[in-house]
């Protein structure tokens, strides 16, 4: 059977988005699709194919350090780090208009910084900081979206897990790749603390100042700063050993994960039930994103060999327009692409095509794939596929339990929904400013 690459890419994307509608997870659908055409392109035997490119992949020594940053985060998920840091921020902010829920957003910064993940900021500080919130009068929708775009940062900050999926196929240094983050994961948290000050000074309703009796004094919120030794000694093992080439990302993940049982032990958390169910939570965690990474690689191969690259690069060098025009279409559909699959299977499926084209085109590849991050982060928020929207859904129960406040799936879109602007801007920023990205790792590397 013969298919041209044009009816191939309506054919194959066509199938996906329609098999996906039906909502079966995406791992069975790109999977499937891939096995399926590849035997009836190539014939059954080309099913080999399929398993040697897969487990090439899988055998790659830069994606250990996945597992073991899962590891980490499910650890201090579980450690009492998150309890401490927001209970600080709640001593030293809760006085101002919003304080509580700019501290939600500084919490869930630091917390991205030791994990590389969403969902352990996100899980945590929906069980910590909504209840805390909902309780003291704060507008439900604006804590709901605080709790979930603060959760996103994870994603966009060192040592970010999918930034590792990008370097490996960018084939960029994952140092410089983690530096880059730094500023625009800073500026993003920034944005939204800005937005939720402003909100609270215009309309103190939604987000009302802890009254005087409840305020902690100067000496309370001196000790609370000790909340913050931990975290900053974990960070600067992690992130400081790759940046002072003492380790590579894989060593400095396992550091990490070493850490943060010792930080889990010092709290007091370490014991049989823990150890069981962080180790269960981070192996079903591991097995689902390489089941998709399995999935998006046998999709993405199959589409290459179509010739889909050399299509694609073809209609590019045709088009008479600027660069810039390629760059911010490329931008939307990966932005359409996170409303309906995983941010997994997008770098799988969409890296291999565009980072060359954008490399045709002069465009640093770095910088690229730190505005390919922070549209991903997007796919976090954005229904009907965001995994924080799933990750919030999760929670309502234990919520109304809690607060008797009922939360909705629409009170968690209306809630994202300011905040999927702000990290719109955000985006926009680094890219007009493309030295927001590239200066810290010029810096350190040269």
């Amino acid at each position: 059977m013969e298919l041209s690459i044009e009816l191939g890419t309506i054919v194959l994307f066509g199938s996906m988005l329609l098999i996906l509608i039906t909502g079966l997870p995406v791992v069975f659908v790109m999977g499937g699709i891939a096995t399926l055409f590849t035997i009836l392109l190539n014939g059954f035997d080309a099913t080999m194919g399929i398993y040697m490119s897969i487990w090439s992949t899988f055998t790659i020594q830069m994606l250990l350090a996945i597992p073991l940053f899962l590891l980490m985060a499910s650890v201090l998920q579980h450690s009492g780090i998150a309890d401490d840091a927001y209970e600080m921020f709640h001593k030293w902010m809760g006085g101002l208009n919003g304080g509580l829920a700019i501290g939600t957003v500084v919490v869930c910064l630091i917390f991205a910084a030791l994990t590389g993940t969403s969902g352990a900021a996100t899980v945590s500080m929906g069980l910590i900081a909504i209840p805390s919130m909902l309780k003291r009068g704060y507008n439900k929708h604006m804590v709901i979206g605080t709790v979930a775009a603060g959760g996103v940062i994870g994603i966009i900050v060192p040592p970010s897990v999918i930034m590792i999926l990008y370097a490996m196929i960018a084939h960029e240094p994952i140092g410089k790749m983690f530096l880059g983050g730094v500023v625009p994961g800073t500026t993003g948290a920034i944005l939204f603390c800005i937005y939720i000050g402003i909100r609270s000074w215009i309309n103190p309703q939604f987000g009302p100042a802890l009254p005087p009796s409840e305020r902690a004094t100067w000496i309370e919120k001196l000790i609370s700063l000790k909340a913050m030794i931990l975290p900053i000694l974990l960070i600067v093992a992690v992130l400081g050993s790759i940046w002072g080439g003492m380790a590579t990302p894989t060593e400095a993940a396992a550091v990490g994960a070493f850490g943060s049982f010792i930080c889990a032990g010092i709290y007091g958390r370490l014991n049989p039930k823990m150890l069981k169910d962080t180790t269960t939570q981070a192996f079903r965690l591991t097995a689902m994103a390489f089941w998709i990474l399995g999935a998006a690689t046998a999709f993405s191969n199959l589409y290459t060999q179509m010739g889909a690259r050399e299509m694609i690069q073809g209609f590019i060098s045709s088009l008479d327009v600027n660069p810039w025009t390629i760059l911010i279409i490329m931008q939307l559909s990966l932005f359409i692409l996170g409303t309906i699959v995983d941010d997994y299977a997008i770098i799988m499926l969409a890296g291999p095509i565009y980072v060359p084209i954008i490399k045709m085109l002069g465009f640093d590849p770095l910088w690229f794939g730190i505005l390919f991050i922070l549209n991903m982060s997007q796919a976090y928020l954005t229904p009907p596929y965001g995994f924080n929207l799933f990750y919030l859904r999760g929670l309502t129960p234990f919520i109304k339990e809690s607060t008797g406040i009922e939360i909705t799936m629409w009170d968690i879109y209306r809630g994202v929904f300011p905040f999927v602007g702000l990290k719109g801007l955000n985006l926009i920023l680094m890219m007009v400013f493309p030295r927001l990205v590239l200066w810290l790792p010029t810096l350190v590397y040269g």
